[in-house]
């Protein structure tokens, strides 16, 4: 059995002022092979580390004097309002973290009114994260089946819970190599289950998971899944013009710019360098939204200038979860949230809209001397 918490003395919890504090406590308090599932990333890591740096290769041109006594995060997704461009991105097995795994997390988005994007890989049911949070904004992320009889089923799930969107992950043919996870060799618990999943793996008589995801999987299986649903299609995982062309022409509605944290294939591109290919090639045909990386609000600040629409966080918001599970996770959003105000205000912008994009620009436009 694994031992998931250390307990710590209260007054440490007191001091976390930014993300990378929430991740120390994480690293200190979860055992080393759950902290390590959640923190690797693929080969030798070089994608996974590069999607923090490469936000420093960017600045931002601040403007003054602009009266920016009033501002509003406010932003519309898909027709419906947000009260920031921040929302959760779908993470497994959350459990591992803390009891209340994604109970914790859609519990924060719906206090927060943001968006959670809830995994396949989940530790919870469906029934049981929309009885914790039922007027958050749901969305659930999952792969194209090798049984195209799950996506039927979990999708009609979906749409009677009330989810608002289906995230469909394209870059997982097959699981990437991540040494940690193999040398750790993880293992859920006995009295963890995933709550999505469970049932077909048993049906099928199935130990490993992973085998689930189709790697013949293309673009017109996105064609239909617009044939048994009415919710709206996200396509998660774009990194080129190509693709996210290809993911319009077969009907998607929004395109999450990700290389999946880094933990698929090392040697990608960062999601922050790619951004403005995608939003150049896709124009105002979909929302474009990133995630990957993002530890700052400033870094949201320069996604949005670049053309993202909104960003989605993922290991952030479990180390919130693991230090002190709903509030935890608030507390990490909040951070972000206030650190993207702080941005605009003394950047000169009001509202997200003025986050335009001469105010980033790469690092390469102040070495002309």
């Amino acid at each position: 059995m694994l031992a998931l918490h250390v307990p710590i003395e209260n007054s440490i919890k007191t001091n976390l002022v930014c993300i990378d504090d929430y991740e120390k406590y994480s690293q200190k308090t979860l055992s080393k092979c759950v902290y390590e599932f959640f923190a690797e990333g693929s080969g030798q890591q070089e994608t996974l580390k590069s999607n923090t740096n490469a936000f420093k290769k960017y600045k931002i041109r601040p403007r003054y004097l602009c009266n920016v006594a009033h501002r509003n995060l406010k932003i519309k997704i898909l027709g419906k309002d947000i009260s920031m461009p921040i929302g959760v991105a779908p993470t497994a097995m959350q459990k591992l973290a803390h009891p209340n795994g994604e109970t914790a997390i859609a519990r924060a988005t719906q206090e927060l009114n943001t968006i959670y994007i809830m995994s396949i890989y989940s530790t919870t049911s469906i029934e049981d994260v929309v009885k914790a949070a039922p007027h958050g904004r749901k969305w659930l992320q999952l792969f194209i089946f090798s049984d195209r009889k799950i996506n039927e089923d979990v999708i009609t799930n979906a749409e009677r819970n009330g989810f608002e969107a289906i995230v469909v992950t394209c870059d997982f043919p097959v699981l990437g190599i991540r040494l940690a996870s193999a040398r750790n060799k993880l293992y859920l618990p006995q009295h963890l289950q995933l709550g999505v999943l469970k049932k077909y793996m048993e049906q099928q008589k199935m130990d490993d998971i992973r085998v689930i995801s189709d790697p013949s999987a293309q673009w017109n299986d996105i064609k239909w899944l617009k044939t048994i649903t009415k919710l709206p299609i996200v396509a998660k995982g774009i990194l080129s013009a190509e693709d996210a062309i290809l993911a319009i022409e077969a009907g998607v509605s929004a395109i999450i710019v990700s290389n999946h944290g880094g933990r698929q294939l090392d040697s990608l591109p960062t999601t922050i360098e790619v951004l403005p290919e995608i939003v150049q090639a896709v124009g105002d045909k979909v929302e474009v939204y990133i995630d990957c990386g993002f530890r700052d609000g400033t870094d949201v600040y320069k996604a949005i200038a670049l053309g993202a629409k909104m960003v989605f966080v993922g290991r952030p918001a479990i180390w919130g979860l693991a230090h002190s599970g709903t509030e935890g996770v608030k507390n990490v959003l909040n951070i972000l949230r206030n650190e993207l105000d702080i941005a605009l205000a003394i950047s000169g912008c009001c509202s997200l809209d003025e986050i335009t994009p001469e105010k980033v620009v790469h690092e390469s436009y102040y070495s002309k001397l």
